[in-house]
């Protein structure tokens, strides 16, 4: 039998909050109740680390690592629905869940490796949007950095009115950006013919090192730790009776249709920024260095001929200035998880939101003083980030796989041994690829 509900879930302001339908309620009604989470838990896989990556693909190879995408994306979805059903049945965050089992010591040292991991993950936020400011109202740097501090505000602002409406802005968010990318997409008239082949995989992706490499890349920037967290906890957002199997069903089934909407529609983004890459920017890689050289390349004719157009850039820094913004909240909720469940240390998610900040802020702007604040000092600090976030990702996978493998925990809906087994050699591989591209970095 499943293990009894902790005394204090973590983020109980948000825990058991939002009204299902009954039992006799049609799909889709019971859908929209349960959407959220993944809209969430889909910020994850559209930060700046991803954007770099995917339009560094498609400069480079065209649309042939679209396969990587949707091959990355899938795993996502694999262990995004381990995640939901550790929240689901053992009514526990993965944090929680990893601290009950371990010894202290242990656990200290995991909590400091996660709280690195947050800090990270909240890094490419800042990066992103003091990036995306400078870029639209060429604010300098080292202000774009400090301006993120009142992202606070809008955290509280979001958080006050509960959790169903921050999903409902973050949905919007989401589909702004899925917008903004379509539109460029479709003005740069890509290949069809081309992108439906990109979709199948080829042996050159295992053959070639420099495509495996950034395939690695891709799928390194894609899975990310605090999407496990995020989603162990939000899935106990709903008010189902956990003591009823058959809502307890109902609640992985629709939390597993949320998750693999919002991730086929992170997928859908991080395509769009490959195709957007590989038609106006192939065989240019060195016109597509930064951020900054996409958004001066989208406006200079000499680089994307007709197409270039203000607009386009401006687009592009707009979507990337919500994606950073969006980010906040993520990463404020995965922290406040992590502190809860490792070492029980309960703080205003307002104190937890300005902690994470400034020692985010410290070593950005310890570097920023020693190396100079400007835009290629501080992407670098992002792939930093991504290398931080896939050290961390193994303590993460690992323990996650053996909980939901276990009977004692998750009683019947404990995986059935392919599905560990499928797990363990998952992790492992994407262990192997990111000791490769830390290898190929170092």
């Amino acid at each position: 039998m499943p293990m009894p509900e902790p005394q204090r879930p973590s983020l109980d302001e948000v825990n058991r909050s939002v009204a299902v339908p009954n039992d006799n309620a049609a799909f889709l009604p019971k859908f929209l109740a349960y959407s959220g989470p993944g809209a969430l838990v889909a910020v994850g896989y559209m930060d700046p680390g991803n954007w770099l990556t995917s339009l560094a693909g498609g400069s480079q190879y065209r649309y042939q690592l679209l396969a990587v995408l949707t091959l990355s994306i899938l795993v996502a979805m694999f262990m995004q629905s381990l995640a939901i059903k550790l929240g689901v049945v053992a009514h526990r965050d993965l944090a929680q869940a990893i601290a009950e089992r371990v010894p202290t010591p242990l656990r200290i040292m995991l909590w400091i490796l996660n709280e690195i991991a947050m800090m990270a993950t909240d890094l490419t936020g800042v990066v992103g949007t003091a990036i995306a400011l400078k870029l639209l109202f060429n604010l300098p740097l080292v202000y774009g950095i400090l301006l993120t501090i009142a992202d606070v505000l809008i955290v509280l602002v979001f958080l006050r009115f509960g959790i169903r409406r921050v999903e409902f802005i973050v949905l919007i968010a989401i589909l702004a950006v899925g917008a903004i990318f379509a539109i460029e997409v479709s003005r740069a008239h890509p290949d069809l013919p081309a992108i439906f082949q990109g979709i199948l995989p080829t042996i050159s992706l295992l053959t070639d090192h420099r495509k495996l490499i950034l395939s690695v890349g891709i799928i390194g920037a894609t899975i990310m730790p605090h999407n496990l967290y995020l989603h162990s906890s939000l899935a106990q957002s709903r008010r189902y009776d956990y003591h009823d199997p058959r809502q307890v069903n109902e609640a992985l089934r629709f939390g597993k249709w949320d998750s693999n909407v919002h991730l086929i529609a992170a997928l859908i983004i991080n395509a769009l920024l490959l195709i957007l890459g590989g038609t106006l920017f192939l065989g240019r890689t060195g016109d597509l260095t930064s951020l900054r050289a996409v958004f001066e390349g989208l406006k200079n004719p000499t680089i994307v001929g007709s197409l270039a157009s203000p607009v386009m850039s401006w687009l592009f820094a707009f979507a990337l200035l919500i994606t950073g913004l969006i980010s906040s909240i993520t990463s404020t909720l995965s922290g406040q998880i992590v502190m809860e469940g490792y070492v029980h240390i309960r703080l205003p998610l307002w104190q937890r939101r300005l902690l994470t900040r400034f020692v985010t802020l410290i070593p950005i702007l310890v570097i920023g003083w020693i190396i100079g604040f400007n835009d290629r000092t501080f992407e670098h600090l992002i792939i930093y980030a991504q290398v931080t976030l896939s050290v961390a990702l193994p303590f993460t996978l690992f323990p996650m796989i053996a909980l939901t493998g276990s009977s004692k925990l998750l009683g019947n809906h404990a995986n059935h041994r392919w599905v560990t087994a499928l797990g363990y050699f998952v992790t492992a591989i994407i262990t192997v690829f990111n000791a490769q591209l830390l290898w190929d970095l170092f």
